[in-house]
């Protein structure tokens, strides 16, 4: 980083490498940020694909060698946008190699993988980490943020949260999203982890224990595909007609307490018929609620118990207005001009940028030790539904 400029080199060219391209092209044009992004290398396994990605999306070198992105000493942040299994090795190489790293979220497809990528993040003292939990950067999610710590809701009594989708069909193909040894977890990873990520973000508390969860696999074997890859839309390639099995979880449910004292319910599934994106939390305290529903993700709802009851009812704020201090706003467009799914990329993005340059975030950005908190959760409640049973997060190291 010479002051002026941040290298930016990105790992992986499928969804999240649309998302974090697109990011990064377009962060420096809607931010006053202290240093330029600029799209140095793209870095993905297919050559003929990855230059006609770099093409459409801006960056200026590519290579097939993720090695030589983070042996570059050029490059200030090594961005990881690949499959679960293979997060570990590549941030501990670029952690090693000094460079500052973001990886996708979940942190890790293991527990183990985890706990060894936030013990070399704490070793690696010169370089900072950050994990892609970008639904902290929708306005309406930092503004909930911003309330609870305000004090708004006073003690917060419940949580509630699900992310429910509905395109893992009997139809779609055995993608890696549905293989435990490259994802980790199905729906718990893959959308639950963002409903845990939320709810300790807007809580600002840590869950201390799992009281019972459910999680079940209904669709037992899918079509392999002709060849490797597809995402979420169900593209895999031509199909082979063979079948092989799929080891994630379907759907899960569990319980939980948070440090405060309130109690939660999660639930997440990508077969639930209807829904296309519906990630929703609810949180109650005892001077008010808040809603957000990410279908409508540029409103918040919000209750103010402290109203006298003939005025209370719950409010829908638009949360587009920059000139009253709605996160981000100001770097967009005019009140109610609303903002999609890219824009929490983008706006992680800036954030990002600031946080590389010593400066404030405008919300807490998460780390590897962050997301490490997230990570415990996502494991205990695999243990949870394997043993049935509580689990304590104090006794999982």
């Amino acid at each position: 980083m010479d002051g002026k400029r941040l290298d930016i080199a990105l790992i992986g060219s499928k969804f999240m490498g649309r998302a974090h391209s697109n990011a990064w092209m377009k962060v420096g044009k809607f931010f006053d940020l202290p240093a330029d992004p600029v799209m140095h290398t793209i870095a993905a396994r297919n050559p003929q694909e990855l230059h006609r990605f770099a093409a459409r999306w801006g960056w200026q070198n590519t290579t097939t060698d993720w090695r030589l992105v983070i042996e570059n000493p050029e490059i200030d942040l090594v961005d990881i946008g690949v499959p679960n299994h293979v997060h570990a090795e590549l941030a501990l190489a670029a952690l090693e190699a000094g460079r500052n790293v973001a990886c996708e979220k979940p942190l890790a497809d293991t527990l183990d993988h985890a706990r060894v990528m936030y013990q070399a993040a704490k070793k690696a003292r010169k370089s900072k980490t950050f994990v892609w939990y970008n639904y902290r950067r929708c306005p309406a999610v930092a503004l909930a943020h911003q309330i609870v710590r305000e004090g708004r809701l006073g003690k917060i009594y419940h949580v509630r949260a699900f992310y429910l989708q509905d395109w893992a069909g009997p139809d779609a193909p055995l993608i890696w999203r549905f293989r435990g040894d490259v994802a980790g977890s199905g729906s718990l990873g893959d959308l639950c982890a963002h409903s845990i990520d939320t709810a300790r973000f807007i809580t600002g508390q840590e869950i201390t224990e799992i009281d019972g969860a459910i999680m079940e696999t209904f669709i037992k074997e899918r079509v392999i595909p002709g060849s490797y890859g597809g995402e979420i839309s169900g593209k895999g390639g031509k199909s082979t007609g063979k079948k092989g099995k799929s080891t994630v979880d379907d759907a899960v449910l569990f319980l939980a307490r948070f440090a405060g004292g309130a109690v939660a319910t999660f639930e997440a599934t990508r077969l639930a018929t209807g829904y296309k994106n519906g990630n929703k939390i609810e949180i109650h305290g005892e001077r008010g609620g808040l809603r957000f529903n990410f279908e409508n993700m540029n409103e918040l709802e919000w209750y103010d118990a402290t109203y006298e009851p003939r005025l209370q009812g719950w409010a829908k704020i638009n949360v587009t207005n920059g000139g009253v201090g709605h996160p981000w706003a100001a770097a967009w467009w005019p009140t109610a001009h609303i903002l999609g799914y890219e824009h929490s990329f983008i706006n992680m993005a800036a954030d990002i940028c600031l946080a590389l340059c010593n400066r404030k975030p405008v919300v807490p950005l998460p780390d590897f030790a962050d997301a490490w908190e997230t990570q415990k959760v996502l494991y205990a409640v695999t243990q949870s539904a394997k043993n049935r049973c509580p689990i304590k997060m104090k006794e999982i190291k």
